[in-house]
Parts: C-alpha cells; sequence; structure tokens
C-alpha cells in the first residue's frame, strides 16, 4: 500500500463528508444576499411623473401621507382563530375545547359597529416562523431567513433598509416598549424605549405588565409620532402551557382590554394596527410552516373612515410582509429598498369620493409605486447574486414593462378607461406577486428530500469509514484498484452532467458533486464488499469496545437535545474526565501499570500480562490527576451561553486594554508572556531530552532563533495593544505602525518555519570521524547500494539490529586510514519531532488572534495533550513486526479534548460568540472589499482548537514509539544468534523508537490509514447527530437559536479537522519520504 493512495483514500472520504454537508445545508439552511441600499424621498423608485393623488402637494415623498401617526400593537404568537368568535374553524374540535375563542371581543364589535373604520385579515408568515426573523419581515418587507449573507454578521442588528431606519430620517418619534429582542435588532433608534427580557418563556406577566406600566402615560402625553408595543405573554403562555389551556383565556382577555384602552385614546390622524407575528402548533411552539404556526392575525383601525366597501364575510387572506409598503405608504414614508410585499390596495381607494374610476386610479398609483420599488430592487438583486432563475426574471421583467406603459397612458387620458385600469391593476399584481412567488422558492422553503439525502450520504460515509478501518488489517487489501473504481464513479457522474447541460436542465453544483459522491460510493462498496466483507461476519466487522461504543452513543444522542448543547460544555468536560478516569482503571485492571514483581502473579479473569508496564502505578495516576487539575484549570475560561442567564462569562476572555487598574493590567501582562515563555521552553526541552534540539538543520535553528523572536513580537503587541490609548500622542502613529507590522512578522515567520520544516523535515546530528563510531549511535551505513525499493524500505531496522558489529572489525582495522564513517544521532524521534515543531509554528499565529490571556489555556492546552498522550501511550501495545493499531478510546478522547479546547478558549456554537476582532488583528483599519482574509482569521480565531489537534492526530500513533524505555537500549540481537550477541558493555544503542515502523512499511501505511478513518468516524458521528437533530426538530421552538447554529458549527468544524488530518498525515508521510531519501543519498556517498 502507497502512502499517496492512503492520503488519497481519505481525501475521497472527506469528499464524501463535505457531498453530505453540502446536500443537506442547500435544503435545511434558508440563505439569501443581505443588500444595503435605502430608498430615499429624493429618489423615486422609477421614472414617470408623481403618481396620482401626489401632485398637488411637490414636497410629498412618493405619496401623500394619509395618517400622522401609528400605533402597532404586537401581540407575539396571536394566531389568527385567537380573534374568532365563539365558534369553531377548526375540523373535529369542538367550541368547547377551545377556551381561547372569543375573548378579543372588542375587535369583533368594532367590526360590527364601524365595518368602514377596521378590518381583519389573516396574515400568511413566511418561515422560519421565529421571532427575531418575524420582525425582520414587518419591518424591511423582505423574506429574512436563518443566514443573512452580508457585511453585519457581529449582531442582530439589520442593516437592510426598514421602516424604522425610514422613520427616523423622516425626523419621526419612535417610542418602544416591550421585547428587547428590538433593542439587538434596531440599536439606538428609538427616542424612548422601555425594554424588558424575553427570554424566560415560564413568566407569562413581567413584559406585559411592564408595558402596561407605560403605554398609557405615554399615549396621554403625545411625545411620539409612532407608538410599538410588543407583548410577550401569549408567546409564553403557548410555551408553557399550549393554546388550550385556561391560562391563554386569561391572557387574550388581557390583551383585549389593551386593545379597548388604546381605541379609546385614539386620535383622527392616528392608526392603530393590532398584529401577530406567527402562530403556534398544538403544542404552543413555533419555528416550522405548519398552517397553524404560520397564520396570524392582522387589524387595522382608525377613527376616520379607512374604506369605501363594507368587510368581507371570510377575512382575506394577505402575506404578512404586504403590511410593509402599505404602512410606508400610508406615511408617507419610501418603500424600504428590499421589500418584496405588495400594499393592501383596498386601503388606498378614495373613500370620500364616490367615483369607481378615482378610487380604481388611486389604487393603481399605490400599485405601481409599489412594483417600481420591488423591480428596482429585482434588478440589484440579480445583478449582485446568480440565485434567481434567468427566464423567469425575464418574463417578470417583460411583465413590468407592459403593466408600466399601460399605466403611463393611462395618466395621459385618465378618464373613461375602466376596463384599462383594472387590466392594469392586475398586471401590477400579478407582476408583484411573482416577484413573492420567485423569491420564496429561492429563500424560504425547506427541501426534505435534500435534507434525507444528506443525512443519507454523511450516515453511509461514517459506515465505510467503520467498516474500512477494519477491511485495512485483511491480507491482500489494497487501494489503488479501489481508487480506479472510484475515478470511473467520478467520470460516469461528468458524463451525467454533460448530458443534463446539454438537454438545458438546471445545473446545481450542490447536486452535481453529491451524485459525484454516491456514483464513486456505490462501486467502492460493492467491489468491497465482493472482496473482503462477504468473507466475514459484520459484527465482526465493528469491533468498537463497549466503553467507547457507549460514548458515542452519549454524544449521539446528547446533541438531540436543546439543553445539552446549550450545557455541552460543561458536560463535555464531565464526559472528558471519566473518559480519563476510566483509562486509568483500565490500564490498572490490565496490569499494565503493576510493579514488574507482580507481574507474574496470575489475575482472576485475566491472563498475564507479557510485556512490562510502561508506567508504574503512581506515575500513571499523577498523569491523570495532573490532567483534570488542568481540565479543571481551563474552565475558569468559559463563556455562558445567553440561555443560562445565571450563568456569568468568565473577566478573563476580554482584552487587557479593557482592564482597569495599572497594577491589575500588568500582572496579567506578566502571566501572559510568562506563558509564552513557558510554552517556549517546554517545547524546548522536549525537543533537547530526545535529542533533536543538536540538528543542525534549518528548521532546528529556527525553533533556537525563531521562535524566541515569535515570542518577542507577540509579547511586545500585546503590550501595544493594552495600552494603545495611554501612548503619547507624538508616539500613537509609531503605536499603530507597530500595530500592523508585530502581527504579521509574527504570522511571517511561522509561514517561513513551517516551509522549512516541509523541506528539510529531518531534525538528526549526523557525525563523520575516521574511526569507530562513539557509543550511542543508531546507524553506520554499509557498503554498496539496496536492490530493490523493497530492500531500501528494510534498510533502516537492519542496520540497527546487524551494521554496527559488522563493521567494527574493518574500522579498527584502519583506524587512520579507513573510511569515512557517518553516524546518525536521534533518528528515533524524527517523526514526533517535525510534529511537535509544527504544531508549535501553528499555535503561535492562533494565538495571536485571541485575547492576551488565553495564551494561559495555549500552554494548558499543550500540557493537557503531552499529558494525555503520555497516558494513552500506556494502554497501546506495541507489536513487532506489526501491525500498528490506535485504539479507538484514544481517538476518543483526543476528539473530545479537542472539543473542550474549543469552549476552554472562550467559544461557543452561536453566532453572538464569535470572536470578530480577530479580522482585526494586522489589520486595525479594516480590509477594504475583502471578504475572505477576515473570514480566514475569524475562522482561524475559532476554530484553532479543531486545527491543532487534527493536525497532532498522528502523535497517537507516534508516541507509544516515542515512550519506549531508554533502560530497555541495550543491544537486543534475534534468539539463537550468539555470535552477533557479543557486544561490550559500556556500547549501547539507541531505542529504535519510531525506526520500528519503517520496519513494516506496509503495516505503517495501514496505521496510518485506520487512524484516518477512525477520527473521521468519530466526526462523523458527531455531524450526522447534528443533521439529524435538525432535521428532526425543525420545528422545535429552538431550532433556529440552538440546532441550526450547532450544526453549522460542527460542519464548519468538521472541514477544519478533516483538512488539518490530511495536512498532519501528509506531514508524517513527507518526513518518511524525506528519511528514505536521506538514507538513498547516505549510502550512495558512502559508496563513494
Amino acid at each position: 500500500m502507497q502512502k499517496i493512495s492512503v492520503l488519497l483514500f481519505l481525501v475521497w472520504i472527506c469528499f464524501l463528508f463535505y457531498a453530505g454537508i453540502a446536500l443537506f445545508t442547500s435544503g435545511f439552511l434558508l440563505t439569501r444576499l443581505e443588500l444595503t441600499n435605502h430608498s430615499s424621498c429624493q429618489e423615486p423608485p422609477g421614472p414617470g411623473s408623481l403618481p396620482w393623488g401626489s401632485q398637488r402637494e411637490p414636497r410629498a415623498c412618493w405619496m401623500d401621507s394619509r395618517f400622522s401617526r401609528l400605533v402597532l400593537v404586537l401581540i407575539d404568537a396571536l394566531r389568527f382563530d385567537f380573534v374568532q368568535p365563539q365558534r369553531s374553524n377548526v375540523p373535529g374540535e369542538t367550541s368547547v375545547s377551545l377556551p381561547f375563542l372569543g375573548k378579543l371581543g372588542s375587535l369583533q364589535r368594532i367590526l360590527e359597529i364601524q365595518p368602514h373604520h377596521a378590518r381583519l385579515y389573516q396574515s400568511k408568515a413566511d418561515p422560519p416562523t421565529t421571532t427575531m426573523q418575524r420582525l425582520k419581515a414587518l419591518t424591511t418587507g423582505s423574506l429574512p431567513t436563518f443566514i443573512d449573507a452580508g457585511s453585519n454578521f457581529a449582531s442582530y442588528a439589520i442593516v437592510e433598509d426598514n421602516l424604522i431606519k425610514q422613520l427616523i430620517s423622516a425626523g419621526r418619534r419612535v417610542v418602544f416598549m416591550g421585547d428587547d429582542t428590538w433593542k439587538d435588532l434596531f440599536p439606538g433608534a428609538f427616542s424612548q424605549a422601555f425594554f424588558f427580557p424575553s427570554f424566560n418563556v415560564r413568566d407569562l406577566h413581567t413584559v406585559d405588565n411592564g408595558i402596561l406600566e407605560h403605554l398609557y402615560p405615554t399615549m396621554d402625553s403625545g411625545g411620539w409620532d409612532v407608538l410599538i408595543a410588543h407583548f410577550l405573554g401569549v408567546d409564553h403562555c403557548g410555551h408553557k402551557h399550549g393554546p388550550h389551556h385556561p391560562e391563554m383565556a386569561k391572557k387574550l382577555s388581557q390583551m383585549d382590554q389593551v386593545i379597548q384602552g388604546v381605541v379609546e385614546r385614539l386620535e383622527n390622524d392616528t392608526l392603530l394596527v393590532v398584529i401577530g407575528d406567527h402562530g403556534m402548533t398544538k403544542n404552543g411552539d413555533h419555528g416550522g410552516d405548519s398552517e397553524l404556526e404560520i397564520s396570524a392575525a392582522l387589524f387595522l383601525y382608525s377613527p376616520t373612515a379607512l374604506f369605501h366597501r363594507a368587510p368581507p364575510e371570510e377575512p382575506e387572506v394577505i402575506p404578512q410582509v404586504s403590511l410593509v409598503p402599505t404602512l410606508a405608504l400610508l406615511l408617507g414614508l419610501p418603500i424600504p429598498f428590499g421589500n418584496i410585499g405588495e400594499v393592501i390596495v383596498e386601503l388606498f381607494a378614495e373613500v370620500e369620493d364616490s367615483q369607481p374610476h378615482s378610487s380604481a386610479l388611486a389604487q393603481a398609483s399605490a400599485l405601481h409605486l409599489n412594483a417600481q420599488q420591488v423591480s428596482r430592487f429585482l434588478h440589484t438583486y440579480s445583478a449582485a447574486t446568480q440565485d434567481l432563475q434567468v427566464t423567469e426574471l425575464r418574463r417578470l421583467h417583460n411583465l413590468f414593462s407592459k403593466a408600466s406603459a399601460d399605466y403611463q397612458r393611462l395618466l395621459q387620458s385618465p378618464q373613461g378607461a375602466e376596463a384599462a385600469l383594472q387590466t392594469v391593476i392586475t398586471e401590477l399584481q400579478q407582476f408583484l406577486r411573482g416577484v413573492r412567488a420567485l423569491c420564496i422558492e429561492s429563500w424560504a422553503r425547506f427541501s426534505l428530500v435534500r435534507m434525507a439525502g444528506g443525512a443519507a450520504l454523511l450516515a453511509a460515509a461514517c459506515f465505510l469509514c467503520l467498516l474500512v478501518s477494519q477491511w485495512a488489517t485483511s491480507p491482500g487489501f489494497y487501494l489503488c484498484p479501489l481508487l480506479v473504481l472510484v475515478a470511473w464513479g467520478l467520470a460516469g457522474v461528468i458524463l451525467c452532467a454533460g448530458l443534463l447541460a446539454i438537454t438545458g436542465l438546471k445545473l446545481d453544483p450542490v447536486v452535481l458533486g453529491a451524485m459525484a459522491a454516491v456514483g464513486s460510493l456505490v462501486p467502492f462498496l460493492w467491489k468491497a464488499w465482493a472482496g473482503w466483507g462477504s468473507k466475514r461476519p459484520l459484527v465482526a466487522l465493528l469491533p468498537i469496545p463497549g466503553p467507547v461504543l457507549l460514548f458515542l452513543l452519549i454524544r449521539f444522542a446528547a446533541l438531540f437535545s436543546d439543553s445539552f448543547v446549550v450545557a455541552e460544555a460543561r458536560a463535555t468536560r464531565f464526559l472528558l474526565g471519566s473518559f480519563i478516569l476510566l483509562l486509568v482503571a483500565q490500564l490498572h485492571w490490565e496490569g499494565k501499570l503493576l510493579p514488574p514483581k507482580l507481574l507474574t502473579i496470575p489475575r482472576l479473569g485475566f491472563s498475564t500480562p507479557t510485556a512490562p508496564p510502561r508506567h508504574n502505578s503512581m506515575q500513571a495516576l499523577g498523569l491523570g490527576v495532573t490532567l483534570l487539575l488542568c481540565i479543571r484549570l481551563a474552565e475558569f475560561f468559559h463563556r455562558c451561553p445567553e440561555e443560562t442567564p445565571v450563568c456569568h462569562s468568565s473577566p478573563w476572555l476580554s482584552p487587557l486594554a479593557s482592564t482597569v487598574g495599572g497594577r491589575a493590567k500588568n500582572l496579567w501582562y506578566g502571566a501572559c508572556v510568562g506563558a509564552l515563555v513557558a510554552l517556549l521552553v517546554v517545547v524546548r526541552l522536549w525537543l533537547r531530552r530526545y535529542g533533536n534540539l543538536k540538528s543542525p538543520e534549518p528548521p532546528v535553528l529556527f525553533v533556537r532563533w525563531g521562535l524566541p523572536l515569535m515570542v518577542l513580537g507577540t509579547a511586545a503587541y500585546w503590550a501595544l495593544a493594552s495600552g494603545a490609548d495611554e501612548a503619547p500622542p507624538r508616539l500613537r502613529a509609531l503605536v499603530a505602525g507597530a500595530s500592523v507590522v508585530l502581527p504579521r512578522a509574527v504570522a511571517g515567520l511561522a509561514a517561513s518555519g513551517l516551509m522549512l520544516l516541509l523541506w528539510r523535515p529531518v531534525t538528526v546530528l549526523v557525525k563523520a570521524t575516521m574511526g569507530a563510531p562513539r557509543t550511542r549511535t543508531v546507524l553506520t551505513p554499509f557498503s554498496g547500494p539496496p536492490t530493490s525499493q523493497a530492500d531500501l524500505d528494510y534498510v533502516v531496522p537492519q542496520i540497527y539490529r546487524h551494521m554496527q558489529e559488522e563493521f567494527r572489525d574493518r574500522l579498527e582495522r584502519s583506524k587512520s586510514q579507513g573510511p569515512l564513517t557517518v553516524a546518525a544521532y536521534k533518528l528515533g524521534s524524527v517523526y514526533s519531532a517535525a510534529m511537535v515543531t509544527a504544531l508549535t509554528f501553528l499555535a503561535f499565529p492562533l494565538l495571536l488572534l485571541h485575547a492576551e490571556r488565553i495564551s494561559l489555556v495555549f500552554l494548558l492546552l499543550f500540557l493537557q495533550s503531552f499529558l494525555l498522550l503520555h497516558l494513552l501511550a500506556a494502554g497501546i501495545p506495541i507489536t513487532i513486526p506489526g501491525p500498528f493499531t490506535v485504539p479507538w478510546q484514544a481517538v476518543s478522547a483526543w476528539a473530545l479534548m479537542a472539543t473542550q479546547t474549543f469552549y476552554a478558549t472562550g467559544h461557543q456554537p452561536v453566532f453572538p460568540a464569535i470572536h470578530w476582532n480577530a479580522a482585526f488583528v494586522g489589520f486595525p483599519e479594516g480590509h477594504g472589499s475583502s471578504t475572505w482574509l477576515p473570514a480566514l482569521l475569524v475562522g482561524a480565531n475559532t476554530f484553532a482548537s479543531h486545527l491543532l489537534f487534527a493536525v497532532g492526530c498522528p502523535l497517537l500513533l507516534l508516541w507509544p514509539f516515542l515512550c519506549e524505555s531508554q533502560g530497555s537500549g541495550k543491544r537486543r540481537q534475534p534468539a539463537g544468534n550468539e555470535g552477533e550477541a557479543r557486544v561490550r558493555p559500556e556500547e549501547e544503542e539507541e531505542p529504535l523508537m519510531e525506526m520500528r515502523l519503517r520496519h513494516s512499511p506496509h503495516h505503517f501505511n495501514v496505521a496510518l490509514l485506520q487512524l484516518g478513518l477512525k477520527y473521521l468516524f468519530v466526526l462523523g458521528i458527531q455531524i450526522l447527530a447534528c443533521a439529524l437533530s435538525a432535521s428532526i426538530l425543525r420545528r422545535h421552538l429552538m431550532v433556529w437559536k440552538v440546532f441550526a447554529p450547532k450544526f453549522i458549527f460542527e460542519a464548519m468544524g468538521f472541514i477544519v479537522s478533516s483538512v488539518g488530518l490530511c495536512l498532519g498525515l501528509a506531514l508524517v508521510m513527507r518526513v518518511d519520504g524525506a528519511v528514505s531519501s536521506w538514507f538513498r543519498q547516505l549510502v550512495l556517498a558512502q559508496q563513494r
């Protein structure tokens, strides 16, 4: 098995996971581009004269205002049937089972007494039916989705054009009271605000009572133009009790009294809007797209007549976003730029003028303004992105052009064209509804087929990792023929895609990628099962130990609980601590920690251990206790999720610049610099212990001199960043320049070190002498080159075992005239030395992206890793000549520690917890129009732990060989060869350690393949669980707040981890290839 085949196979496995993630994401996450354009009175939405009705006031903004004041009463989760009278509209249910009916009687009385002053609508909300997304829709008129791709990732604040922004621009006084979600959406926008916490769904009255305390006094004061009151009691009652509980009737009765009080205080120039942002299910939840969830009530009322007709028997059904353009024109404001709603035309009829033609012309004018604005948005959006269908765009453009031309002709001759006017109204409505349908199709629709296909592909990839990790040890298992089948599968998919393109069908890259994955997976599974799987029972192919299997099942099942996801940081620490205790107990029970004298005592149920222990009991116990202590210390750097208000985040996550008090800041700065120095010292001591620091190779020289420079640059940058505000004015320019240069210099040094390591990865000390080699050497080359590649692969262990004794006599006979002898020191740690050096080079730029005090966590990260590796190495047997295997418990503990470090560095799987300041490290003035570089910096900050542990994953295979006892280094020769066993007592050779891996190249490659597959399996199980939980619970209350962000972070973490894993394995293979090349050149030089 070739190394390149192993790497290509793992890359293909990663591609299967990526295709499954992309396919699931395309069906689950609703995305669109967020535009920041704004409408204004000075820029009409399109060419043409002012609409009919506005010509009398040249200063009018698009259209004359009909109302000067607005009262918006938003009753959260006010389902449409909540405003119905005491009768049931739900099939199969009687009025007795519906206590919420008839409780809003004031609305019905107004509709009956003043039919021309009020109207009730059934508004249809677009999914997702969560409060934040609905508030965005009610103010922007668009279809907000879970991910609004734009320039504002750091907060929930709306940057799109919206009604609140238009009101502020027009000088209107906006007063708000209620749900504090508005504070995040519109920070600093209100002239007066009374915010109340909204998270506690068990509290039915705090928010509502707080509003009532300020509502009526504010209305009576008159110091407002727009008053918004957002009540939460109905929504919280649904979550706590459900809609059929008597408490719901009480809460609706309270809302009825609120509406009565507001109506009594309205003046003639005021419009009252009572609306629900969404509905609720029979269980009181919302977030999905069921009929009960998207059906909300909308009630309009004014003391003056609004409508020239009586209301219909059944309320009209309108899209919820239609309220935005309607309110904008009624208040004399520009329609928000991104609105795709359609005005409610009956509100623009001439109530006092009984002529049908005048009313129809006024409605057509409002519709035409609305259509011009939507056409402008559609043109701008389609120019910025390509996610709208070109054919449908062209059809809608032609429809709007025709309707607009007909409208302009009617304005030239407005008399006697009733039929033509109705045609124009119909065409404009068709255009507006067509645009909305197009956007809904592109932005706000779940694709269950894609979600199921993505989850199935993820499950298949996990299953494949599990099976191949066991099949790899079978005799005759080779990857090259199977990779040929994979290539044929990909070629078939490409051919199929070409045929689809020729036939004119739409080509979706995500679907094509999934087809490529499936097309390559099926022939592989068929060939693999025919060759290996059918020869053994299926149970034998799944030898996961019981504790590890239980751990994986717990992790898998727990991701279906929103409470666990919220508290995952604490749960991860508990699981990791339990895992460590289990490892220590298992080692002790298996006899690997017993003193040598007790190894011969038989133990009940267990065979006598054949290998000596690598650690005594106290040493292993000390490793476990120290590891638990490090985990406990890392807990102090935690960030509390916003769902746990009683929790307090660590103050140490903030930068030193925010620290109050010069003494405290200096002490913390000293501790942070001390952590940097300690990290440097630990790495150098480790390299010196295994002798690699004596090598004259460029990477080692860089470790000696380059790493101190990186520490110095990082410490200097922290000093400048923490005291930039205190710098004298004459030095601020210098400080600003240094803040740019220092981080870039550290990153450049790290990149240089990695390049040097890839160029010369063999860090050994080579000496040339004219006499016999000194003691404690590991290599003396022989005369004559190997005859084949196989001989070259096996040459190193043979040299270790036989060649020193063979050449000693010859060297002694020619002390002064003999041939040159070459001795190489410390080859036994050549792989792990390169890995530790690479991880150190990676750690410093990643550390620079975090707050200063996170350096203490990075120091703990390295200590935890070394301690865990030593503890795991005690339980991993070394079989000579192979196979070499990393147990499942080691891989699981490593992956769990990566998750624990993610939380220990102050991260949470939610967007508000992202450390956005990382994007400005080295770029304090921003990045201009570039988006990939800040995204890279923020991603490196967020997933630093995933990257470091994935790159360092090969250490799980290398460390047991590295821990080979130095005391057992006496020359050990094969039994029965007494002539070769005669060694001088004072002469010892280095332990083979990692060179044992080269004794069996095939087993070495198989071990790397198994390690990669096991790590991908453990990570894949987590992303599969997140995908299934988000899919099954897509109508759950917390799906968009907990499950969807968790899926996104797990998906991104998997991508980063898989790339890091491939890079780590590639580095091991690069070192192995360099060692082979080094020996080849050494042998040829000795021959000459």
